[in-house]
This record gives structure tokens, sequence and C-alpha cells, in this order.
């Protein structure tokens, strides 16, 4: 069996991530990753992971008191009525700060579990465990809790780390080619602002890079959660270098919240990506070839590089009520080149109408 790798977020929030095989099934690292003195652990899940959140609760049952909280699958899951369900079964379950939560599922379950354990009693224990690309290599790591309102994505949540997280590699061996080439885009965004290593390794071969079975497809993922883990051990809470991890998802969240979270999370940040990109050219001089190769990278992962051209206006309210706006001033992170992100305040919006007309179709 292929040795577990350990990536470690420190700073104020410390904690590990471990990435392998097998990991749901062994009792001794589920009991070690949610510690001792817990009597009741709350499984949330989505409905499409009901078998495997059963085989989980019997994993854990001969040692304590295992129940499970079927949500709604992807973002439907993120709203305020499945947060309140959940904490009636903690209630109902009298679930105390000794207890804990596992989040079973994709980044939406992820982030709604959390929000969930940091919100109960103050805050109890939890542990995440993606199932999906994306959660795996971002939702998960890094302590962002967040249910989505009528008004946008994420916009309620809170700073609250994981005691663990456990990214059993087995559990993308059966996921759906299209969502797992969704969650790539995260996997690219860490190419492009931390590693370039990631990039080649995509460039080089992307159909073994996409191969769950492969090596080129676990280093990418360890590469990727080794990116989160420095930036978020270096700033929790978000309040300067971790603001490159939003690379692409200004705008890609708007997208989300204009096609009411009907297109995947990793396809709304790859035009969001590419937009970024764009207006990296326009107001940092980011060379033509680096644009260009966002375009080839996410198009061979058949991710989209265009949205419709009519669509701005709707876009640029949303993303008024984006977190990283400060008053009327929007933020985005861009490029100066391969692995040096920045942060820009645009106070003129007709620059970013500019950028978006390069990826509208």
């Amino acid at each position: 069996m292929t040795e577990n790798t350990i990536i470690s977020v420190t700073g104020e929030t410390s904690y590990d991530i471990a990435v392998g095989r097998g990991l749901t099934s062994d009792q001794d690292m589920l009991l070690s990753a949610l510690g001792s003195g817990v009597s009741q652990v709350l499984i949330v899940h989505p409905v499409s992971l009901r078998e495997v959140a059963e085989n989980l609760r019997e994993e854990l049952s001969g040692t304590l008191t295992a129940l499970l909280a079927e949500i709604p699958d992807a973002e439907a899951g993120k709203r305020i009525e499945v947060a309140s369900f959940c904490w009636q079964v903690l209630g109902q379950s009298d679930f105390t700060r000794t207890d804990a939560i596992i989040g079973l599922g994709g980044g939406a379950v992820t982030d709604l579990a959390g929000f969930v354990a940091a919100t109960w009693l103050r805050g109890i224990r939890y542990v995440n465990i993606p199932t999906t690309v994306l959660g795996m290599v971002d939702a998960s790591v890094g302590g962002k809790t967040a249910i989505n309102t009528a008004e946008g994505k994420n916009l309620v949540g809170a700073f609250y780390a994981p005691r663990a997280v456990l990214c059993d590699l087995d559990l993308l061996d059966t996921l759906p080619r299209n969502e797992l080439l969704a969650g790539f885009a995260e996997i690219v965004k860490c190419g492009f602002i931390g590693d370039e290593e990631i990039l080649q390794i995509l460039e080089a071969d992307v159909d073994r890079a996409t191969d769950p079975q492969s090596h080129e497809f676990r280093r990418v993922i360890e590469l990727s959660i080794g990116i989160k883990a420095r930036v978020v051990s270096e700033d929790f809470t978000e309040q300067g270098q971790r603001e490159i991890l939003n690379y692409g998802h200004t705008l890609g969240h708007a997208i989300e919240h204009a096609e009411r979270y009907q297109w995947r999370h990793g396809a709304a940040i790859s035009v969001g990506m590419m937009f970024a990109a764009e207006l990296s050219r326009m107001t940092q001089n980011l060379p033509d070839e680096i644009v260009e190769r966002h375009r080839r990278i996410l198009s061979s992962l058949t991710l989209p590089t265009e949205y419709p051209a009519g669509r701005w206006n709707t876009l640029l309210a949303t993303m008024r009520r984006d977190k990283k706006a400060r008053g009327s001033m929007l933020r985005f992170i861009v490029l100066n080149g391969i692995a040096s992100p920045t942060t820009i305040n645009v106070p003129d919006t007709s620059v970013l109408f500019a950028a978006y007309q390069e990826v509208a179709n």
C-alpha cells in the first residue's frame, strides 16, 4: 500500500491533511482524526453519497455513536434551511462541545458542515472528508465555512478550522469525468499563482494528469493542497496573502450566481481565470503567452473560457457585493507573472468591461 502523505497547516490554527488510499476504511485513522473524548459524531453527506456515508457510519459505530444527516447535493445544500435542519439533529441528539461533525462530500458539503460546526455551541470540532477534486484541493482546506444567500455566494460564514482533513483518493475513482475535470480548475489556479510544476504536468500529458490512478494525478493534488496549506498558514482570516487564492473567483462567483448555481464551480472559475488573465494583461502587462497558456490548458481540460457578452451588467452588480470589495472599490487578484499574484483595486469599471470583452462570446 502506498504511504499516506501528510501536509500540515500551521500558524494560529494547526491541523494535518492526509492524502492516500483507504483512509475512510481505516478506523484508527478516523478516530485519530476526530481526537479523544468524542462520544457522538454527525456525518453530513449528500444524497448521492448515501452508501459511502453508511459504510463510514458502520466503521465508526463500534467505538462511538455515529448519526447521518442527508442534505441536498451541491449548492442546494448550502442554505440556511439546511443548516437549521442540521442544528435540529444536533439538538435532538444532545450534542455537546466534546462531540464532532464529519463533512463527507464535495466543497458545498464541507462548507456547510464546517459552518454548522462553527455555530453549534459556538464551535465544536469537525473533520472534512472531501470526495471531489475540488473539495480536496480547495474547499476542505483552510477553514472557510459558509452558506449562500439570495444575494450571493458565501456571504454568511465563519473562519473555523477543521481538526483534520482526510483526502481518500479511493473516493475519486468513480467520480464522473466531467465533475473530475471541473475540479481541475482549482488545480490550474494553484499552478498559475503558486507552482509552475502543476502547469508543466498538465501540459506534458493531460490524460495521465487527470487519471485518478496515476502518479501525476496524485502529484498535482498534493502540490495544490501544499500551496493552499502554506498560504492559509500565513493568513488564516484573509487579511492579506490569502486573497491570492481567489484568483478567478470574483467573476467566477458572479457567473455561478447568474446561472443560479447550475454551472459547476470549476466551469465558472475557469471563465473567471481567463478574465483575470486578460485583466492582468491590461493592468500588469502580463505577457500574451501566459494569457494564451491559460486558454490552452483550460481548453485541454474541456473547461469553458468564454461567457455571453450580454451578461456584463448583471455580473458587475453581483461583483459589487463580493467579499473582497471595499466600499465602492472592486478588488481583483491579478498576475505579474507565473507564481507572482497581486491584488489591485479597480475604481474605473471601464477596464473591467474591456477585459470582459476578451472573454465574451
